[in-house]
């Protein structure tokens, strides 16, 4: 459990940095940038190993078809938003913070279907960092809305780009750990 806590915590670190420490970030240059780039990969590396590696893992709630659904659903919508912001469809013009929302929404569905001490220190972690994030750049930066236009051919593009990603995704996530679509 001490790894991943360390991973979940080196992650807040390493995206808070630039926040809480400016001067010195800055001082760093392009330099900072790779530094803080090896920090998160560090970070997912050691929350991948302790995540995997609990034992004895206080269970709390299971997955259930229900929860299921509805996790798959929320991460649809969360790829949906990544590609929306690539994209600037017209969501980007309503929602400040589409990647973090949709961080967010990842967080919690996987927080839905996993209910160890370990899903939640990693995903109630991940999901309090997002939240904390959106507050910090809210108070801190300002947004300039996209206008648009908003062209309709982006829109489609968006949802089946999501759709795509979110099949490819699920079957490695099925190779690689569990079956994320129910059934099996």
């Amino acid at each position: 459990m001490p790894i991943l806590i360390l991973g979940v915590a080196l992650w807040w670190a390493a995206h808070f940095f630039k926040r809480y420490a400016p001067e010195r970030r800055a001082a760093m240059g392009d330099r900072g940038k790779g530094l803080v780039a090896i920090a998160l990969a560090v970070s997912v590396v050691l929350m991948v190993i302790g995540y995997r590696g609990v034992q004895d893992d206080p269970f709390f709630w299971g997955r259930t078809a229900a929860t299921t659904g509805i996790n798959n659903l929320l991460v649809l919508v969360a790829f949906y938003l990544y590609a929306a912001d690539g994209m600037k469809t017209r969501i980007t013009a309503h929602l400040r913070h589409p990647q973090l929302t949709a961080f967010s929404l990842w967080a919690f569905a996987h927080l839905l279907v996993n209910g160890t001490l370990a899903g939640v220190i990693l995903f109630g972690g991940l999901l309090a960092w997002a939240l904390t994030e959106i507050v910090v750049l809210n108070r801190t930066t300002a947004w300039t809305r996209p206008a648009g236009p908003f062209p309709p051919r982006k829109e489609a593009m968006a949802a089946a780009g999501a759709v795509i990603v979110m099949l490819v995704v699920g079957l490695i996530h099925g190779w690689i750990g569990p079956w994320p679509f129910g059934g099996a």
